[in-house]
């Protein structure tokens, strides 16, 4: 366990439920047992703020969280969905030492929110999962990681905000799945204020409550992608945030 930091939900193998860092109240229907299995990973792709929010919870229960290579990332932009900015490191253009500092992360922070700059060599992505595993940590990465242990991504978007032909876009209502590898079952889901008209996290009305046919099938797809043979040995395509997408999230929660 990391030294001189929290203590967030350290117990034995045997103990699962004490095996996770915490999420918000309404992400916890997402993962197993209700929130982030330590030694993890976590994909998200499409979203820079569901990133930010999946690291909130355990900032906000005494985590220390550390974000390498995204340098669009600002303080503000963090603490408005629940990250606690006394307790966030940022490394916004580690170069090619990426892994490096990722795995120096590790060893002091219990979740590091990563973007790498390409798909990770073999050899690189085990050094930082063998940290990961030695640690206890978190990773969770914007973009695409083969084999990553749980997978989430937006299906569905609507902002609200705007009047007829004029105004501001003031929240964004989001539908988010998540699959997790080895899983031959339906990608759990959840309804998000992303942000909500506070700027925060909170859970949202499903409205039609069902997943429409062309989200259906992209969630069988990928929960079968996440089952075969270790996600076909990473050959997945790769689903990389784009900059501009995150930056364009974080200008519309700015205001």
């Amino acid at each position: 366990m990391h030294q001189g930091i929290s203590q967030v939900g350290v117990a034995s193998a045997s103990q699962p439920r004490d095996r996770v860092l915490p999420v918000l109240p309404a992400l916890r229907d997402l993962f197993p047992y209700g929130g982030l299995q330590r030694g993890s990973v976590v994909a998200v792709s499409g979203s820079g703020l569901l990133s930010l929010a999946i690291a909130a919870g355990a900032s906000a229960a005494g985590a220390w969280c550390g974000v390498v290579g995204l340098p669009e990332l600002g303080v503000r932009a963090a603490a408005g969905v629940g990250v606690e900015p006394g307790r966030l490191l940022l490394v916004g253009e580690p170069g090619r030492r990426w892994p490096q500092v990722t795995a120096a992360l590790l060893d002091g922070c219990e979740l590091v929110l990563l973007r790498p700059p390409a798909r990770p060599a073999g050899h690189v992505q085990r050094h930082v999962e063998a940290m990961l595993r030695r640690t206890g940590g978190v990773l969770v990465v914007a973009g695409d990681w083969p084999g990553a242990q749980a997978r989430l991504w937006v299906a569905t978007q609507q902002w609200a905000g705007m009047g007829m032909g004029h105004g501001r876009l003031m929240s964004r209502r989001v539908h988010v799945l998540a699959a997790r590898r080895g899983a031959a079952t339906r990608p759990a889901e959840q309804w998000l204020w992303l942000p909500g008209p506070d700027g925060g996290v909170a859970a949202a009305d499903p409205g039609v409550g069902v997943l429409t046919a062309a989200e259906l099938t992209a969630a069988e797809l990928t929960a079968a992608e996440l089952t075969a043979a270790e996600l076909a040995a990473g050959r997945l395509p790769a689903a990389e945030l784009p900059a501009a997408e995150l930056a364009g999230e974080l200008a519309v929660r700015a205001g």
